[in-house]
């Protein structure tokens, strides 16, 4: 018993530890996670949604203390009743996400590693499972070190924490998960690879038959039988392959100039997800990125899911010499973790992407 609680203890630690590191990376993008939980038809809880970054940060350093906490073994009995706390919060999110389909990833491991409703809520019961068995065998978790030596790590782990937490938030984060990292090509991100799986569906054809209902499954075939249509219900059975890049449009005027754009051989996306919450003196300084880069012969542009109200009124309020294009919400928070922040593209390939704080580190020779 004694070996497997300090094999269990190693485990759960250092799951925690990756766990927290991943969403400590990008705390921006877990708070975006935490709004979908609280907004409404979820958990409709919308007083917390402009806390979710609060939230976001307090729940992912804890995350990365406790286990640290559990492995050198400092305040045991705390630790694991709060590693019991969150992971049963946890459970419940994940199940409620799975039972009710609401959100279609937790985000417990960030963009890092993309888990399914019933995955995430699979791998809670476990990590349940073995918090209880650290409950029971709580008497063999002995500290590593002295009480000092224990407070000094846990203090240094918290600074390191905030740190950290403080760089990514006023820049990007330091490793970046998601498919619109420097270096990828948007273009290629969007297309299916040949014998690529798809999608397998199944068909519940119910038809009157002799004034009876007659249920027909097929994969797709409209059944042969001699009655009378009343509906049919589709389950996707199988997943079919899913591009890394996907709802991604460049709107003007109804028109998608995605695939155009992603052509240019010198293009400067703008990318503000939502004016109203974006940080309006950083335009200032964008009027004169975007001016800096006409002169160079870059194709300056705008993406926002702002209305045309929103955006003219910036353009005049700023005096910005580019057009801004309607993009989804959920992809341009996606593309860049900055509300505003800026791309530089070479034909749909990624290669300068900052923060709207460092602006000057951007080159356009």
């Amino acid at each position: 018993m004694k070996y497997l609680i300090g094999i269990v203890r190693i485990f759960v630690g250092v799951l925690f530890i990756i766990s927290g590191y991943i969403k400590l990376n990008d705390p921006v993008g877990f708070s975006f996670k935490l709004e979908e939980y609280f907004s409404q038809g979820v958990l409709d809880l919308p007083i917390f949604m402009p806390y979710a970054l609060a939230i976001s940060i307090t729940v992912v350093i804890l995350e990365v203390l406790l286990g640290i906490m559990l492995i050198i073994g400092f305040k045991p009995k705390f630790t694991i009743w709060s590693l019991l706390g969150m992971i049963v919060f946890f459970t419940f999110l994940t199940f409620y996400s799975a039972y009710f389909n609401k959100v279609t990833d937790c985000g417990c491991f960030g963009d890092a590693i993309k888990l399914t409703p019933w995955e995430s809520f699979t791998k809670d019961i476990v990590l349940l499972v073995l918090v209880l068995l650290l409950i029971f065998g709580r008497r063999w978790i002995k500290p590593l070190f002295s009480p000092v030596m224990a407070k000094v790590i846990m203090i240094l782990s918290l600074v390191m924490c905030s740190a950290y937490a403080y760089y990514v938030l006023n820049h990007l984060p330091v490793i970046d998960f998601r498919p619109y990292e420097i270096g990828k090509n948007i273009e290629d991100g969007m297309g299916v690879p040949e014998g690529a799986p798809k999608a397998i569906f199944e068909y519940a054809w119910k038809f009157n038959v002799n004034g009876e209902e007659e249920v027909i499954v097929t994969h797709g075939d409209y059944p042969s039988v001699d009655g009378e249509f009343i509906s049919v219900e589709t389950t996707e059975i199988q997943k079919g392959y899913e591009p890394s890049v996907h709802d991604f449009t460049v709107e003007q005027d109804g028109q998608d100039y995605a695939t155009e754009l992603l052509q240019e051989p010198k293009l400067v996306m703008v990318v503000a997800y939502d004016l109203r919450k974006s940080d309006m003196e950083v335009f200032g300084a964008i009027k004169e990125v975007a001016d800096q880069a006409l002169k160079n012969g870059y194709k300056v542009i705008g993406m926002s899911a702002s209305g045309p109200n929103q955006t003219d009124n910036l353009k005049k309020q700023f005096n910005l010499d580019f057009d801004f294009y309607f993009t989804d919400e959920t992809a341009l928070k996606t593309i860049v973790r900055s509300n505003p922040g800026v791309l530089v593209l070479e034909k749909g390939t990624i290669v300068q992407k900052v923060h709207y704080n460092d602006l000057k580190d951007l080159n356009f020779e």
